[in-house]
């Protein structure tokens, strides 16, 4: 069993074939998807893709990107949808310095309002840190026992301390296959086997196999394909050890 713990499988690039996408998920081994959303229409999305499928598991939340919209309004429904059982997750949230599309002052706003809610529910939150580790590590401080991951981490093992000693979990895209990533690849050596997880982020950041087209789920064997190597384990250990992981931080059935 492979868990892919950050897709996007509500985007448009996946309206034509999202049977098939999900088909060959599964033939490669892949049978649990996180699906996460990035805004209230995509976490809207989200929990109306995952009631149709039971080994897709929806998340809700708003992306730094979109911090500057997060009305009072938006986020009364964000939080009415991590309300629900189903579930399982607070964002995507966090700060992104790098497109900085939001202003700042937005971004820490609506991050501080996630972690709270995360924290009052007793979920984790996914969050999306680029180009902003200080204030991410900061931020994450001010927020005392809430759990949750590093979503996407492209940062390598000396940026690793903080979040790890907050017992947050660490997951690996496709960005540490690429063949310059060297320093992702220390890391992810780094990271210790109970706090590892795997993701695409698709359709985004596909493989370096891939690299430029879309992204999807199957492809996530190569990410731990990558990482395995990398830390000289078997893949159908790595795969079962990241599940486990996964199966904790959200809340989902024990991994047979």
């Amino acid at each position: 069993m492979i868990t892919d713990t950050h897709s996007h499988l509500f985007w448009k690039s996946f309206d034509a074939d999202r049977a098939a996408v999900l088909s060959r998920a599964r033939e490669a081994g892949v049978q649990r998807m996180i699906v996460v959303g990035t805004d209230l229409h995509t976490s809207v999305a989200a929990s109306e893709l995952c009631a149709e499928d039971p080994d897709l598991f929806a998340t809700a939340g708003v992306h730094p990107h979109d911090a500057g919209n997060a009305s009072p309004e938006i986020l009364e429904e964000i939080e009415a949808l991590c309300r629900r059982e189903t579930c399982v997750a607070v964002g995507e949230t966090g700060l992104d310095y790098f497109k900085e599309y939001s202003p700042r002052e937005d971004q820490l706003r609506a991050f501080r309002w996630h972690l709270e809610l995360a924290r009052q529910l007793a979920k984790p939150v996914i969050v999306h840190s680029r180009e902003a580790h200080r204030d991410t590590a900061e931020l994450l401080a001010e927020a005392p026992g809430v759990t949750g991951v590093m979503h996407c981490y492209t940062m390598g093992p000396a940026q690793l301390a903080p979040y790890l000693e907050m017992d947050l979990y660490i997951s690996f895209s496709g960005v540490v296959t690429y063949p310059r990533n060297d320093t992702n690849r220390e890391a992810a050596r780094a990271v210790p086997a109970d706090r590892l997880l795997v993701e695409t982020d698709c359709p985004f950041l596909a493989p370096h196999r891939r690299r430029g087209e879309r992204n999807e789920p199957a492809l996530v064997a190569d990410v731990l394909e990558c990482v395995a190597t990398v830390r000289g384990e078997r893949p159908d250990e790595l795969a079962r050890a990241t599940s486990r992981n996964a199966a904790r931080l959200f809340g989902l059935p024990p991994v047979p």
